[in-house]
């Protein structure tokens, strides 16, 4: 990235760090994705129960290897050999994991974090139960605020995803949302973080670079 260009984003980061932390949640600013698991081992300790929702940022990020490094008890969802029902049980142990790991889809530079789901065991684990949550985010996905945090899901999350996923839904297709009511449809519930009352339980790493959708 562009020097200049790269002191914009980290300014921005900063003051997207700096409302999270008014909004009780712990921010944390790395310039690369190669810094977040070093972070990472900071806030895990070793042999915690872990759980992770489906996210391209962890991906390439390198946290899903780190889970999966038998460091921790990982609840992993993505086995293979798993059936739906396997699958199912999964997503109600990680309400009693220690800690949880997930992106989010858009954070506003008020400090707001909103993240969108089609079966909703992500935004559920996010919002009650772990103890702890981390939310790698890259700095594509901070913007300015809710109208454009729903703007950006709509425009690139949802589509992505949905064509990741192979859903049979228009977006998947058109490449926008279409407001469907489509049974594949990804974006069925919305949760906003507006201030967590338990301090700290949420820490977002904000990352100067572009990751996932």
């Amino acid at each position: 990235m562009n020097e200049a260009l790269a002191y914009v984003v980290a300014q921005r980061m900063e003051r997207t760090a700096a409302a999270l932390r008014k909004n009780n949640m712990e921010a944390y600013c790395v310039k690369t994705a190669d810094e977040v698991v070093p972070l990472v081992k900071t806030l895990l300790a070793e042999g915690a129960t872990v759980g992770a929702g489906g996210s391209m940022t962890l991906e390439e990020c390198g946290v899903m290897d780190l889970l999966r490094s038998g460091a921790y008890h990982f609840l992993d969802r993505g086995a293979p050999g798993l059936t739906p029902e396997d699958i199912g049980k999964i997503y109600r142990q990680i309400f009693s994991a220690d800690c949880y790991f997930a992106s989010a889809n858009a954070v506003t530079e008020a400090g707001e974090v909103l993240n969108v789901d089609g079966n909703a065991n992500r935004v559920a684990a996010i919002t009650f139960g772990p103890a702890s949550v981390i939310l790698v985010v890259g700095s594509n996905k901070i913007v300015k605020d809710l109208a454009a945090a729903d703007a950006r899901v709509k425009a690139v999350a949802a589509p992505a995803n949905a064509k990741r996923l192979s859903c049979k839904t228009p977006c998947a297709v058109t490449g926008q949302c279409e407001n469907c009511q489509s049974p594949g449809r990804i974006c069925c519930t919305y949760v906003l973080h507006r201030y967590q009352r338990v301090p700290g339980r949420i820490k977002v790493i904000l990352v100067g670079q572009e990751l996932g959708y």
